[in-house]
């Protein structure tokens, strides 16, 4: 067999900077690897909790129109003003009564009101969140009930249902 041009012999070839530079970043690379993935190291660390401060809960004000009257027989909306002082937003998660109703001052032979507070479920489904620093009203559809014993000395009070409220950050 019989070439022409010139003959090229197997074996080493000489190294250079470049394919030097590149097996040394490789060798190098590797070890910075293998030191990340294995190296361990200590330290300390802190952090404290604040103290929630108490999120208030006052009946509707003049001006807070309820969207529907509590009758004998019947159901109504309970509206809540929450205040949050707390430098963050919180979620009501839930309310309920925490003793019997009452009716306003203006009324005082309703002694018999039949009203109760059926309060809601845990947890409060939609979801409310009340702001940071800020006051939300809490309107809570057909919670209270007016039975049929409900004297009729109530007609046109308005009655104070104490609740209780939890509430999350």
């Amino acid at each position: 067999m019989t070439t022409t041009g010139t003959t090229v012999r197997a074996g080493r070839r000489p190294l250079t900077a470049a394919s030097l530079a590149a097996a040394l970043t490789l060798t190098l690379g590797a070890g910075a690897a293998y030191a990340y993935f294995t190296s361990t190291g200590t330290g300390t660390g802190s952090a404290t909790a604040a103290t929630m401060q108490t999120v208030t809960v006052d009946a509707f004000v003049s001006g807070d129109n309820p969207q529907s009257a509590l009758i004998p027989g019947g159901t109504a909306d309970v509206i809540l003003r929450v205040t949050n002082p707390n430098p963050y937003p919180v979620q009501v998660y839930s309310v309920s009564p925490n003793g019997p109703a009452t009716a306003d001052t203006s009324h005082p032979d309703c002694t018999t009101t039949g009203v109760t507070f059926a309060g809601t479920g845990s947890p409060l489904s939609p979801a409310t969140s009340v702001p940071a620093n800020s006051t939300t009203l809490l309107t809570l559809p057909g919670t209270a009930a007016m039975d049929p014993t409900s004297h009729s000395a109530c007609q046109g009070a308005t009655f104070h249902l104490p609740v209780t409220m939890a509430v999350r950050k």
